[in-house]
């Protein structure tokens, strides 16, 4: 996708490129967001790789695990393709992204972002397997069919992605070239629109309720059978082990489900609340994920301390 040349459009200029206006425009407060964003990015890479590093032991060769590897993955790309960018610009007067870092940038969000609720997705419908059809659990969740899973979820992410980033950037962007946001996304490249968006913004939510809300929806029915199951098991400790499993990833699923569908479902609506949405998705969230599945996972707690343990002895 070539960047549009500088031209008149009426009234209006055609951009080739965009500056950031960040998190907030008062001058006291940058080096104060620098250092909590830096260490919130910090915390997200140790937790994360952390979790990568723990879920190869092989006493967690396991389905779930390998999800929780692969959303590790995603957490970890989701908050580097922000941050750094949102820390350079933190600490520097020129926060001018070019056309075609613009458009990598979204395309890059959207993927993962779409990819990462397919797959959330996926890690329900293991979920609903592992408590409904304990005996066939290893034969249906086999290596290839988890392989398999994961790979639909990229490509779905990859076809959601490229169709929204094409028709963002199909739009007449014209002056002000200011983007109010810390990184490029749909609603506020909205608004730098010269023509109406009236017919994207209908597609935007249609594309929402398909991205968020058909997967959730695949949850919800995936834990509602999960519900029914825990409910017949007669042993208090075994219902108790059970929905400890399943209550870290409906935790997840709640926070991201929250966020994104305020952010989508109204691409015009208040610029600051958008701001701390985005920000929770792409930097707060990523950070909890590692803390939300060890802190209430007996397995991953246990190989945790016993890895901790080996790093501090070397």
């Amino acid at each position: 996708m070539e960047p549009a040349e500088e031209q008149n459009a009426g009234n209006h200029t055609l951009l080739t490129e965009f500056v950031l206006a960040g998190l907030s425009s008062r001058p006291e407060l940058q080096h104060l967001l620098f250092f909590t964003i830096c260490f919130i990015y910090s915390m997200t890479l140790m937790g994360n790789l952390l979790i990568c590093m723990v879920t190869v032991h092989p006493t967690l060769h396991m389905p779930m695990y390998f999800f929780l590897r692969v959303l590790a993955f995603l957490d970890i790309s989701t908050a580097s393709v922000v941050v750094p960018k949102m820390l350079v610009n933190l600490l520097s007067k020129d926060r001018s992204i070019s056309y075609l870092g613009c458009v990598t940038q979204l395309y890059c969000v959207v993927f993962l972002a779409a990819t990462e609720w397919y797959l959330l997705a996926a890690m329900a419908y293991d979920r609903y397997v592992a408590v409904c059809w304990p005996l066939r659990y290893a034969a249906i969740m086999s290596s290839r069919a988890c392989l398999a899973l994961v790979l639909l979820s990229c490509c779905s992410g990859q076809v959601v992605s490229v169709l929204q980033t094409a028709w963002v950037f199909t739009l007449s962007l014209c002056g002000p070239r200011r983007i109010n946001y810390f990184f490029c996304d749909i609603p506020p490249l909205l608004v730098l629109s010269c023509t109406d968006t009236s017919l994207y913004e209908r597609q935007l939510i249609s594309a929402t309720v398909l991205v968020i809300f058909t997967p959730f929806c695949l949850i919800l029915l995936s834990y509602a059978c999960i519900i029914s199951s825990i409910l017949k098991i007669s042993s208090a400790e075994s219902r108790h082990k059970a929905f400890s499993t399943c209550s870290s990833h409906l935790t997840v699923v709640t926070l991201y489900c929250a966020s994104g569908t305020l952010i989508y479902l109204q691409p015009k609506s208040s610029k600051d609340a958008k701001k701390i949405l985005a920000l929770t998705y792409t930097t707060v969230i990523p950070t909890l994920n590692p803390l939300i599945y060890s802190l209430r996972n007996k397995e991953v707690k246990e190989v945790l301390i016993r890895v901790v343990a080996v790093l501090m002895k070397k």
